[in-house]
């Protein structure tokens, strides 16, 4: 298959000749000869097996699949098309058995086991018997010890959950796009601002309509839902949002993923009762920090008793502001943001829309750039000669201070049809040494901002940038890695309750005077944010915080629950447990036709499932590590190197609350975060 575009290793992905009818015959052949090495690893090494001869030349496999499946996988989500998805989805499967047939595989893991109990394993260094630990682990949640019936069984849960996942988030995207609003009448339009008329105007254009065309992807959703005047346009927007993929709304019953999440829910609890745990929440813990199922629920418990009294506060303020100033008495779900809107700058006289002229894309990414070189040393230089999957895409490199290339990553920004939403970093190519060569870390930065109107180049929101650098931190975590065993290098091996702690430190940044000279600037002349608008960005920094950090605990309470308390005498009874949730910690009550888990990927097609608590679990840690700059200086030379060599370099190669001590000197505290979020202690 020479001519197989991702069957070509040597180089970046060729994402100008990747095409669909590639994608199934290229993971045919990596299956294949995967399959026929493993067994000459087996048949030609034991019983001696070690290191070289069998773990590292393992490791190259893993690798090898990888690199064929990441760039197919990832123009999925970016590029979406009907051929890509079919060729896409009939590979699932195939990985899917794949996958387990090597975790269930009982001669590997002899020979693991054989390396772990050899004397052999004592010479390995640090990172190596992480790799060897960490597999042996993945054997058993694999299912190495069932039955062979059982392991059947096994196999056929994770295959039917792979197809289960991707329906999931097909739906959602078709459900997104299904959706538009045409607006012919401009006064229809009062209140919004010039940014976002502009580019509804654009995007009617784009699709040969007349008028300003509305649509569900975020910077258009968010726009109507925050500034529009028409309490019918916001009720009608927040309607076909929060019902997308669901029994409910406009697009009612037409890609309803309600049977999609029951089932997947039925057959996570059928996995863990296989692997001898109680629940799918015991399940998920054997891969993150946190000890056990209580304390994941007593940590989010204190959270919202700290947050209670100041979430009701914020909602009184709310509804008191609405009435005296406004003259309504009952505020509904799509009025919350529109009046929080009004109340913010009603106390702190500034909106995101007046902060976009000061963060144009250019300047951003520039200033972006040169907060880590202050921080790490690095230099990033962008490539003009690299083939994309889109012509909004950029490629960079980056460089140390020994000149010497560390990480080169791809940045996809603004949101557009077939392109899955939110944000997300993701590996391309993962560090890995073979023979005396490294292999450069790659990433995917995948952003939905608003993309440029006409000539003009795109301004972001304060709030955009802070996603900016959140998926940033994710990517240097990736690409710094010194790790250089592919299954600990970078985000590899890391507890996943502890991934976010790069990403969500990046975040402090965005809120410091000293670098927001850096990537601030009008986009016309230049000038720095004044210090009148900075000081009033953050004294609005924590408005309705509290408010906020609820909403974040119902939603973590909710996933853990859902999968802690499964019964499968009831079935998944997601929506009656979401309203105890809400009623135990929520202070604003949605419409009984919301159904926003139907579009709650991070739990149902991503890999946060029993999980989403990992946002503030990991908070707790990069708060409490940004307290060491905030006592040295945030561009501290001594501090800053400190966190690139103890967290971000070390990968999975040693475990996180080791090296959270290692930085820090102390295990985390909790205080830091409740300061940060102008919560009292």
């Amino acid at each position: 298959m020479p001519n197989n575009p991702l069957l070509n290793h040597s180089d970046l992905p060729a994402f100008d000749k990747i095409k669909p009818e590639h994608v199934e015959p290229a993971i045919d052949n990596v299956l294949k000869s995967n399959r026929e090495r493993i067994d000459q690893l087996l048949a030609s090494n034991g019983p001696d097996y070690n290191w070289h001869n069998f773990a590292q030349p393992m490791e190259e496999l893993g690798v090898k699949l990888a690199r064929t499946w990441s760039p197919a996988s990832h123009m999925n989500s970016v590029v979406n098309s009907e051929a890509l998805r079919s060729a896409y989805n009939a590979c699932l499967p195939k990985i899917s058995a794949y996958s387990t047939e090597v975790g269930q595989n009982e001669a590997l893991f002899n020979a693991y086991q054989s390396i772990a109990q050899s004397e052999e394993y004592n010479l390995l260094d640090q990172a190596q018997r992480k790799i060897i630990d960490n597999t042996l682990r993945d054997f058993r949640l694999s299912g190495i010890a069932l039955s062979t019936d059982n392991k059947t069984r096994y196999k056929e849960i994770m295959q039917e959950l792979s197809a289960l996942h991707a329906k999931f988030d097909e739906n959602l995207l078709d459900a997104t796009k299904a959706w538009t609003r045409n607006i012919s009448d401009e006064s229809q339009l009062t209140g919004l601002p010039d940014s976002a008329i502009a580019m509804a105007k654009q995007t009617a254009e784009r699709e040969q309509q007349d008028g300003w065309l509305f649509t569900l992807e975020f910077p258009s959703y968010i726009a109507i839902m925050t500034y529009a005047d028409s309490a019918q346009l916001r009720e009608e927007m927040y309607t076909a949002f929060v019902t997308r993929a669901s029994d409910q709304g406009p697009c009612a019953n037409q890609w309803d993923n309600t049977p999609i999440m029951e089932r997947i829910l039925t057959l996570r609890h059928e996995e863990a009762l296989l692997l001898g745990f109680n629940n799918f929440a015991e399940r998920s813990l054997a891969t993150k920090m946190a000890n056990d199922t209580q304390q994941v629920i007593d940590f989010l418990n204190d959270l919202a008793q700290h947050s209670a009294n100041m979430g009701k506060q914020e909602l009184d303020e709310l509804k008191s502001f609405a009435n005296d100033h406004h003259g309504i008495n009952t505020l509904e779900a799509w009025d919350l943001m529109y009046f929080s809107e009004k109340l913010r700058q009603k106390k702190f006289s500034i909106t995101q829309e007046e902060l976009k002229p000061y963060f144009p894309e250019t300047k951003v990414i520039n200033g972006l750039f040169a907060v880590v070189k202050r921080l790490y040393g690095l230099k990033i230089n962008e490539r003009h000669d690299v083939k994309t999957w889109h012509d909004d895409v950029h490629f960079y490199d980056i460089f140390d201070k020994k000149g010497q290339l560390r990480g080169q990553f791809y940045l996809d920004l603004y949101a557009r049809p077939n392109k899955r939403g939110g944000a997300w970093m993701d590996e391309c190519i993962i560090r890995q040494r073979s023979n005396d060569d490294i292999e450069t870390p790659v990433a995917y930065l995948t952003c939905n901002f608003s993309s440029p109107i006409g000539d003009q180049a795109a301004q972001f929101t304060h709030q955009e940038v802070i996603t900016l650098f959140h998926e940033f931190g994710h990517g240097l975590h990736h690409m710094l890695t010194q790790i250089d065993y592919p299954g600990v290098s970078g985000i590899n091996g890391v507890a996943w309750d502890a991934v976010e702690l790069p990403s969500q430190f990046m975040e402090n940044w965005c809120w410091e005077k000293e670098a927001l000279a850096l990537f601030s600037g009008h986009f016309e002349t230049n000038e720095p944010l004044p210090d009148e608008m900075f000081e009033k960005l953050l004294a609005a920094k924590n408005f309705q915080s509290g408010m906020q950090m609820l909403r974040q605990l119902e939603l973590s309470l909710f996933d853990f629950r859902l999968h802690l308390e499964y019964d499968p005498k009831k079935g998944p009874c997601i929506y009656q447990l979401l309203d105890q949730v809400r009623t135990q910690v929520a202070v604003v009550q949605p419409p009984s036709f919301n159904r926003f888990p139907h579009s709650f990927s991070h739990i149902f097609a991503g890999g946060y499932a029993a999980g989403y608590y990992s946002y503030k679990w990991a908070e707790v840690l990069s708060s409490d590590a940004f307290s060491l700059f905030e006592e040295r200086g945030i561009f501290d030379n001594d501090t800053g190197i400190r966190f690139l060599s103890t967290i971000l370099e070390q990968g999975g190669s040693r475990e996180p609350m080791e090296l959270f001590v290692e930085f820090r000197g102390r295990e985390p505290q909790i205080d830091a975060l409740l300061r940060h979020s102008g919560i009292n202690v």
